[in-house]
């Protein structure tokens, strides 16, 4: 019998970032990017598995009804102080079970690695800011602290769609509502509560996931009309993330959306994280500040990913960061090896790191 209590306090004790309940192994904890087996519990039948189902769903009657009809259930369960983001799938006919661990206490905005043009951006009085980057790159915690740095310091009413709420947030200075999105929850889809947001009076509004083109117009529209939108997306760098963003529009549109976004989007901020010399995670962070060289950019018929890079490296001083510049400064703060380094970028750009890494060094022995 699975005693998922004892599960959830040795993930807690050894600082998981998510929890792995797969029929036939043991349970796995990923830590620092390794999976660890728990080797104190065995390996998990189908009845711990549908014990764990019961465990998490906890006789909720929407909750078990979604699963059997979809396969597939997102909620969120509270253990002690933390906080666990479930999603239940189907292998075999059995559950399976990855539970994100989100601690309460969000880290401080300064120890993230996030450069503080991020934060500051967010004084902005309208206009889109992106936080991007792959799957388990850090994008919720550095949207969480860039939400409780506004909620200390700004006097906004801030409305988060999430699926599910990670952290719960505390009016501070701000006033904050959180919504959960998904069905039976605070709203159907973030199209509709992005819509919505419009009745309710807000200042800022924080889209969880633009999945699709109809929560990419609503924010492009809750934008133009005069709130900040701060939002991510699942690209792996700020040039794709415009290219994602025009491939959401039927070609006959793009060049009207090209206009809207180079005029309403503000900073896109695009992230990695890799396991440190340490051991421990650092994140390597890409901004792209939108001034007129990349507003007239984005306008152009054919959009080049080699141009915005350009444009990004050669837009130091208004606070844009090139990936190869954080690569290198990383490198030479001794937080990352020089094969991690080359591994991030493609081959053509290896002798421009190298040239980076040297400036660099050269940099701080002048200093």
């Amino acid at each position: 019998m699975i005693n998922m209590d004892r599960v959830l306090k040795i993930a807690k004790e050894k600082d998981a970032s998510d929890v792995h309940l797969i029929y036939g192994l043991k349970p796995m904890l990923r830590i620092a990017r390794q999976l660890v087996a728990i080797e104190e519990v065995d390996e998990l039948s189908v009845e711990d598995l549908n014990e764990i189902y019961d465990y998490f769903v906890r006789g909720n009657l929407e909750k078990d009804e979604m699963y059997k009809e979809t396969k597939r259930l997102d909620c969120s369960f509270e253990f002690e102080d933390i906080r666990l983001r479930v999603n239940v799938s189907h292998s075999d006919e059995i559950p399976t079970f990855t539970l994100r661990l989100i601690k309460n206490e969000l880290p401080r905005y300064e120890d993230l690695g996030v450069p503080d043009i991020v934060r500051r951006m967010t004084y902005q009085p309208q206009g889109l800011i992106l936080v991007t980057g792959k799957t388990n790159s850090g994008k919720t915690t550095t949207l969480n602290a860039l939400i409780n740095d506004i909620n200390e310091n700004q006097n906004k009413k801030i409305l988060t769609l999430e699926s599910p709420v990670e952290y719960k947030h505390t009016s501070k200075k701000s006033v904050i509502v959180q919504k959960e999105v998904g069905a039976g929850r605070d709203c159907l889809c973030y199209s509709d509560g992005v819509k919505n947001s419009l009745r309710e009076d807000c200042d800022i509004i924080v889209v969880g996931e633009i999945r699709d083109r109809e929560t990419m117009e609503a924010a492009i529209d809750t934008a133009e009309s005069g709130h900040l939108v701060i939002g991510t997306l699942h690209t792996k760098s700020c040039a794709e993330t415009i290219d994602r963003i025009i491939n959401f529009y039927d070609i006959s549109d793009q060049p009207s959306i090209k206009y809207l976004i180079s005029a309403l989007l503000k900073l896109v901020v695009s992230q990695r994280l890799l396991r440190g010399r340490n051991g421990k995670l650092v994140l390597v962070p890409e901004v792209m500040v939108v001034d007129n060289i990349i507003a007239g950019i984005i306008r152009k018929e054919k959009i080049s990913v080699s141009e915005i890079e350009d444009a990004i490296q050669s837009n130091l001083e208004k606070g844009s960061i090139g990936l190869i510049n954080s690569i290198a400064e990383l490198f030479v703060e001794d937080k990352i090896t020089l094969e991690q380094a080359k591994a991030q970028i493609e081959e053509k750009n290896i002798e421009t790191l190298n040239r980076t890494i040297m400036q660099l060094k050269i940099k701080r022995q002048a200093n």
